[in-house]
């Protein structure tokens, strides 16, 4: 079986001096988590999501899995889940199964995927970007920003959208829900503003490493406090 990747999205609306110490606390025990084999814990964007500011009331925690299980018992039963459960008011996870995945992250591809030469999923899609900025391009694309963030706003079939990463600034990565790949590809391929925003990327170098994934949409599920 393949990897299985899930992405919590944790909100607070007290404890968030806590949950912005675990993220140089809880990391340091990952390691023991049985059949993680990927894992990061990143801030979030203000605003809609792609933000220069962060939002100190919603974090993100991103795990590849040797299978199912693995996640699904650290999801009920681990030390790591619990807390957050005492201190947050919703907590959101997306179960997703990689199509799709080119680039590096920190060097290696967590997501890879085995999926070849197989039907396209028909139901919604999740997309996850990341890249390292370079420090000489940091200027040129925190200007670039609002334009990106506009042409995902007006994107027709996106059904969500939020700004993630390990390090403001020079570290940030994308969670987008699309209704479908059709959606994915018409705004990929078709929306003009997305397209020169590739085009600028490409020339300036914006990035130092990047990485893009499309994965299917197993489940969403949301609790609430």
């Amino acid at each position: 079986m393949e990897n299985y990747t899930t992405l919590t999205l944790f909100h607070f609306e007290k404890n968030k001096f806590w949950a912005f110490k675990q993220m140089g606390i809880a990391p340091l025990s990952f390691h023991k988590i049985q059949g993680l084999l990927f894992a990061r814990l990143m801030g979030t964007g203000a605003g809609s999501g792609f933000s220069l500011f962060p939002d100190f009331s919603t974090y993100a925690f991103l795990g590849v899995w040797e299978n199912p299980n693995a996640a699904s018992v650290f999801l009920e039963d681990s030390t790591f889940m619990k807390k957050y459960k005492k201190n947050t008011i919703k907590i959101r996870t997306l179960f997703l199964k990689p199509i799709q995945s080119h680039g590096r992250w920190d060097g290696i591809n967590p997501f890879e995927s085995k999926m070849k030469n197989k039907e396209t999923p028909k139901g919604k899609i999740a997309i996850i970007t990341r890249a390292t900025l370079r420090w000489q391009r940091l200027l040129s694309f925190w200007a670039a920003v609002p334009r990106a963030s506009k042409a995902i706003e007006q994107a027709v079939g996106v059904r969500y959208y939020k700004g993630i990463g390990e390090w403001p600034f020079i570290q940030q990565a994308t969670i987008s829900i699309w209704d479908n790949m059709n959606a994915v590809q018409n705004f990929a391929y078709k929306q003009k503003a997305h397209a020169d925003i590739v085009k600028e990327t490409r020339k300036k170098k914006w990035y130092k490493e990047d990485l893009f994934s499309r994965f299917e949409l197993l489940e969403d599920i949301i609790h609430e406090q």
